[in-house]
Parts: structure tokens; C-alpha cells; sequence
């Protein structure tokens, strides 16, 4: 696991009773806390690692080592994704942000990532293990990485960045106040082929065009930046090595605005026609029960009459004060 230290061992927070006790017909032993490059520190804290445990479970001599991470909400646990997927791994069917090799299986859970080493869980583990999982964050993840191109996109070299640790780590030629994280920006970076070389691809996101339209001198004060603004998105790519692949790769990089309307949806009480059908049935009714009540009435004094003869079964009684 590539977040296992070589070298000097920070833990990475507590126990915190992240893991159950069973999975299935696995049972755990004791639980550990994770230890993770002291290097790492300030990326981990960027990403808002609020608990991490790691234990093994073993069910009939078979061993499945679990590492769950808990992070600040679902962006943060895919920009760790991202970082932690092994670089020969393949998508995985067993969640949307979902990673696997031949021995291990790396997933996105909201705001959890975990990892199974050993033996890859089934469905019905994996269900039974996210189901005691706590405090989930079930908020939707961003759009930016959806604007990657895919054309010579080099497997698995996506990273997200969501800060000044993320950006140091991944594109280091980019200084913070130039992202200018204090605007509310996020970015993604990945690397793609071209025929002269593989060169890195940025984009960033900001909340507002006019914010990027700014950001866009700023960028392009860069050394050998190429840039490019498409809506609220900037994109660039840093001395690259082909010019003309360079120009290419940013063209790609399409921003397309999604418009939601907040506006009254007529049902069939806006229809005058239904309206007089209703009313219709209504009086229809009406006109139904006053029958019914009509002949039940008459046919209760045509039986009170039977039982009394030569005076009216209900006389009206009456007294006479003049």
C-alpha cells in the first residue's frame, strides 16, 4: 500500500472505531491506527482526513485487509482517490469512483475511501460493510473532471486539486495566489500523449466567468504558458513541448452551462375543462343522493303507515294557544 511508511511514521489521527466487527463471514482482529508520510501531512490535511483505521479479517485461512479513510465530504475523498489509485489499476464496477487490481480493490463511499488488499470483498460484503459505515456524506461530487478531454488521456493520471497542498503536489509550476484558491477555485490536472512528449493539462474552475476572465492575465504571466478561458473554467498547459498539440488539447476544453428554471408546472386544476367536469360529477352526485334519500324517506313512511290504520303513521302534534 503506497501510503505505508518507509520512512519516519506519523499516525494518521486515532482509532475511531471506523471498521465493524464482522464482514459477512469475516471476523476482525485488532484494529490499527494508519500511519502515513510525514510528507503527506499537509495534502491529508487539505483533504479534511478527519479518522483512518486499518484491520485485518480473516474468515477459514482467507485474509482481507480493510483501510477505511474518513474525509471532510465526497470531494475531498475523490481528489484522495485520485491520488491513492495505483497507476496500473482498471475502473472497477464495484462503485461510480471504483479502482482495482489483480489483489486489491480501491472505492469511493461519499466521504469514505477505502481499500481492501488480499481478497476483493464481494456485493454483498462490500453492502454489508458500507451499510455500519457512520456520519456519511452523500453530497454530489463536482463537474470539473467531467471537462477532461479524453482523446491521449494517460490512465489514471488525474489528481484534483483543492488547495495550495494539492497544487505544490501536482503542478508545482503554478503558484497558489496565481489559482488563487481565495476565490473559490478548484482544479484538475491530468497528462495526455502527444507525439513530441506527454505534457500536463490544468484546468481550474471559478464561481463566475468574470472571475476567470481576471484569473486569465495572471495565468498567462506564466513561462511558456499557453492559456484558454471557456466560461467560468481556465485552462492551460506549461511550456509545453509540442505548441501545436498544446493548442489542440485546450480547444477541447468546452465549458457547457446547465440553465435550471424554478418555474409552475400547470396540473389539471389550471384547466377550466376539468374544472366543469368536476363540477358536473358534483352535481351529478348531488342529484344521485337527494334521489336515493327521496325514496328511502317515502318507502320508511309508506311502512310506519301499515301498522296504523285511519291516522297518519307520523301526525304532527299540535297545540292550539289561541
Amino acid at each position: 500500500m503506497r501510503y505505508l511508511l518507509l520512512g519516519f511514521l506519523v499516525p494518521a489521527l486515532g482509532l475511531s472505531g471506523i471498521l465493524p466487527d464482522a464482514i459477512a463471514t469475516y471476523h476482525r482482529g485488532t484494529p490499527t491506527a494508519v500511519t502515513l508520510p510525514a510528507a503527506d501531512a499537509p495534502l491529508w490535511e487539505e483533504y479534511g482526513l478527519k479518522a483512518s483505521e486499518t484491520a485485518v479479517y480473516d474468515d477459514a485461512g482467507k485474509h482481507l485487509t480493510v483501510t477505511a479513510f474518513q474525509l471532510a465530504d465526497p470531494t475531498a475523498a475523490m481528489a484522495a482517490f485520485d491520488w491513492q489509485r495505483p497507476a496500473q489499476s482498471t475502473p472497477s464496477k464495484a462503485a461510480r469512483l471504483a479502482a482495482e487490481t489483480s489483489d486489491s480493490l480501491l472505492l469511493v463511499h461519499g466521504n469514505y475511501l477505502l481499500r481492501f488488499d488480499g481478497v476483493k470483498p464481494s456485493p454483498e460484503e462490500l453492502e454489508g460493510l458500507i451499510a455500519t459505515l457512520k456520519n456519511v456524506d452523500a453530497s454530489s461530487l463536482p463537474m470539473l473532471p467531467g471537462y477532461l478531454p479524453s482523446r491521449d488521456l494517460v490512465a489514471n493520471s488525474e489528481r484534483y486539486i483543492t488547495g495550495p497542498a494539492s497544487l505544490q503536489k501536482f503542478t508545482s509550476g503554478i503558484s497558489p495566489s496565481v489559482a488563487a484558491f481565495h476565490l473559490s477555485a478548484e482544479g484538475q490536472t491530468a497528462v495526455f500523449h502527444s507525439p513530441k512528449g506527454d505534457m500536463s493539462l490544468a484546468i481550474f474552475n471559478y464561481p463566475t466567468p468574470q472571475i476567470a476572465m481576471q484569473q486569465v492575465n495572471e495565468f498567462s504571466k506564466l513561462p511558456g504558458a499557453v492559456v484558454k478561458r471557456s466560461g467560468p473554467l481556465v485552462a492551460l498547459v506549461l511550456s509545453p513541448a509540442d505548441a501545436d498539440y498544446a493548442e489542440r488539447l485546450l480547444a477541447g476544453v468546452r465549458y457547457q452551462a446547465q440553465v435550471t428554471r424554478d418555474e409552475y408546472v400547470p396540473t389539471k386544476r389550471d384547466n377550466i375543462g376539468n374544472l366543469l367536469l368536476n363540477a358536473c360529477i358534483l352535481i351529478g352526485i348531488l342529484l344521485a343522493f337527494s334521489v336515493v334519500s327521496g325514496l328511502a324517506l317515502g318507502g320508511f313512511r309508506a311502512f310506519m303507515k301499515r301498522g296504523k290504520k285511519g291516522q297518519e303513521a307520523d301526525a304532527m302534534i299540535t297545540l292550539d294557544l289561541r
